[in-house]
């Protein structure tokens, strides 16, 4: 037990660590933060992200961030650039470097580049006196602090900062092109993610397949339709093909005495809860489990009742929508 509770209060100092640098790290940003959306906003080309070791790996998680939120970014891995993937980098591009130290000598290659073309250069580093931060058109600073290892020599404090400070670059970004949880949806479609964003139009079933029966249906033909199409509901269209209501197991249950000399008008219920096709699948799943209901009739536009499809619980739940 003893042994347990030093783990976590190692955990806890990290985590403490961490968090105040990254508190120091908001309160130092300054305009060079501006400089550098601006610079990005301005690019014709792409950003192309570049870092060794763990910043390397963070300048993977940067570029897949920026990418996934409207600004379209690659990660170059700077030995590979020095052996033919400078070629990835053109005119028009924005190049952003990142290396705590500012010296990492694997990046030489790739700033050498940058100067010979012409290509804009930011910088993420800890040293303002560094050769990154030199050669850098615009410098994020990040303070230097310890590392939360106790050390000094584990990239921990200061990878957090950089994540977070690439975090910063692509949330600004994204609220200036007022990027949206419909664009998110069309760069990320799969995953949870993804499935959170699925529409009900995505989901739903339509013609044929939709079960359908008008006012005067006999119950009969109705009980036929429920049946054969297999969501357990007809929906009821008055004369003008609008939804007007529909029939359930409860209200079959209701009219039993006599039900088959009956008409699906005279059986139905009336208003039943609709959704448009451009509603997110998880609202809809929200009201079905508020109505205690297992399907949906789709109308479009929403308020109109003129029946687009029928969504059923099953097929949220096969999206990955709970």
């Amino acid at each position: 037990m003893m042994a347990n509770a030093r783990f976590i209060d190692t955990a806890r100092r990290v985590i403490r660590c961490e968090a105040e640098a990254l508190s120091t790290l908001a309160e130092g940003l300054d305009d060079s933060l501006s400089d550098a959306v601006d610079l990005i906003l301005n690019a014709t080309g792409r950003i192309i992200i570049s870092g060794i070791g763990k910043s390397g790996h963070i300048a993977r998680k940067i570029a897949a961030t920026l990418a996934s939120t409207g600004t379209p970014a690659h990660f170059v891995h700077p030995a590979e650039a020095s052996h033919g993937d400078l070629g990835m980098v053109t005119r028009g591009d924005v190049v952003l470097a990142i290396s705590n130290s500012g010296e990492a000598p694997e990046l030489a290659n790739l700033l050498a580049y940058t100067q010979r073309f012409g290509i804009p250069l930011l910088a993420i580093t800890s040293r303002p006196d560094s050769t990154l931060a030199q050669q850098a058109d615009i410098t994020l600073l990040m303070p230097r602090l310890d590392e939360a290892c106790g050390t000094g020599v584990v990239p921990t404090t200061s990878t957090t900062m950089t994540l977070a400070l690439g975090d910063a670059l692509a949330v600004a970004l994204m609220e200036h092109r007022a990027f949206s949880a419909e664009n998110f949806r069309d760069f990320h479609p799969g995953g949870k993610l993804g499935a959170q964003l699925r529409r009900v139009g995505d989901l739903m079933h339509t013609g044929e397949a939709v079960p359908l029966a008008a006012e005067a249906t006999p119950m009969s033909d109705a009980l036929l339709t429920i049946s054969q199409k297999g969501f357990g509901v007809v929906g009821v269209l008055d004369a003008d093909a609008h939804l007007s209501g529909i029939v359930t197991d409860g209200d079959l249950r209701r009219n039993m005495a006599g039900l088959l000399d009956l008409t699906a008008g005279e059986v139905m219920t009336r208003a039943p809860r609709t959704i448009g096709p451009a509603a997110l699948a998880e609202e809809a799943v929200n009201v079905m489990n508020e109505s205690q209901i297992t399907c949906l009739f789709v109308v479009d536009p929403e308020g109109s009742n003129k029946v687009a499809g029928i969504l059923h619980i099953h097929d949220c739940l096969r999206a990955g929508i709970v």
